[in-house]
């Protein structure tokens, strides 16, 4: 009989983005692969590929009380109507209620990812702490069951988790990077560039880099600051149009919305910088890596955990501007140590990111090889 697999996502997209790779493995190794997510346009490529797709009504910002409730009995009715050997949840919702459902279901392997437990487990106040007590209650029951196995993409997530579940927990340095698309380049260009591409979320650090890049254009004004990337209106921490309107009147950056071709944007620009709050372990990060690329980040978990300090990558304290552009400038003003620390980058991604590594890693996990 042939195995099923079945990976449980919050929208298609960010699989396509985070973990197709692993489905098409999963294909080659002769499993059936089915893919949950909510719907977006990508259901007939992936459909394409060979994957059996399943529509969510899950919304990533939240819906009352009723479609919260809603969207856990579609999770539980389809994981107990495909019944596969292996079920693999993705980003929060998903893990919470799937791992929820699952306790009483028959599966042979749950595997759960934590992108990243988020700003909420760093930031201060009576709020922030009732919140992460919440959340850690539904954690221990949703990956406390049997068979369960959790991933993790920093240290911190990592201790954290381990204090609150007694399910084996292993770290995975990110969602990897095919190191044959993401190539080392050298810098060809003139005028130094310095990039910034995410989602146009607030706690991506944006207001931070326009704001630095304001500082920086007096003193450097030959030096081009872009952005990449376009607004999340699922998301309550997205910019807005009007915000993005105001940031390309100023001038002091350009605005190019999304991309494509990532791997070009990071081979056309000298540095990548990501001044996050908090996040798993940042894409886009060791992609800037793979190019040969010095990288700027904050000092917070994920972000720091996706370079090696002063060695592939400068930190910087976080929400702090005047921080940001000290690091910025630092790379921009020597060459040197920009491409030093680029051709370390490679030599991490190679060692640490390389997309083929990545998933043998979470095969070894859903084949019981660890």
């Amino acid at each position: 009989m042939t195995k099923k697999i079945l990976f449980v996502v919050n929208v298609d997209w960010f699989f396509i983005s985070h973990r197709l790779p692993l489905a098409l493995e999963a294909l080659k190794r002769g499993y059936e692969v089915h893919i949950a997510c909510g719907i977006t346009d990508k259901k007939e490529y992936l459909e394409s590929l060979g994957l059996i797709v399943h529509p969510l009504n899950l919304s990533r910002s939240g819906t009352g009380i009723k479609g919260e409730i809603k969207a856990f009995c579609e999770i539980y009715n389809l994981v107990k109507e495909i019944n596969p050997n292996i079920a693999h949840f993705v980003t929060i919702k998903p893990v919470l209620y799937g791992g929820i459902a699952s306790r009483f279901l028959n599966i042979g392997k749950k595997v759960f990812s934590i992108s990243g437990l988020g700003f909420i487990f760093i930031k201060q106040g009576l709020k922030a702490t009732l919140v992460r007590m919440l959340i850690k209650t539904m954690y221990k029951f949703a990956l406390g069951g049997k068979n369960s196995h959790v991933i993790v993409q920093n240290p911190d997530d990592k201790a954290v988790l381990d204090s609150i579940v007694k399910v084996p927990i292993t770290l995975i340095r990110g969602s990897g990077v095919d190191l044959n698309q993401y190539e080392y380049k050298e810098e060809n260009n003139g005028n130094v560039k310095v990039s910034m591409a995410c989602r146009l979320l607030k706690d991506k650090g944006v207001f931070e880099y326009i704001d630095a890049a304001k500082i920086l254009k007096q003193k450097l004004p030959n030096v081009e600051f872009e952005l990449y990337g376009d607004i999340d209106i699922h998301n309550p921490a997205s910019l807005i149009n009007e915000d993005v309107e105001k940031i390309k009147k100023d001038g002091f950056v350009n605005v190019y919305g999304f991309s494509i071709d990532i791997a070009k944007v990071f081979c056309d620009s000298n540095i990548i910088v990501l001044p996050s709050y908090r996040e798993g372990l940042p894409k886009v990060l060791i992609e800037a890596a793979a190019c040969g690329r010095a990288v700027v980040t904050t000092d917070v978990p994920g972000c720091r955990d996706a370079i090696e300090p002063n060695v592939t990558g400068l930190l910087c304290e976080v929400k702090d501007i005047e921080s940001l552009a000290r690091m910025i400038e630092k790379l921009i003003i020597d060459e040197k140590l920009r491409n030093r620390m680029g051709y370390e980058g490679r030599k991490l991604a190679e060692q640490e990111f390389d997309i083929n590594k990545v998933v043998e890693k979470h095969f070894e996990i859903y084949e019981g090889r660890v």
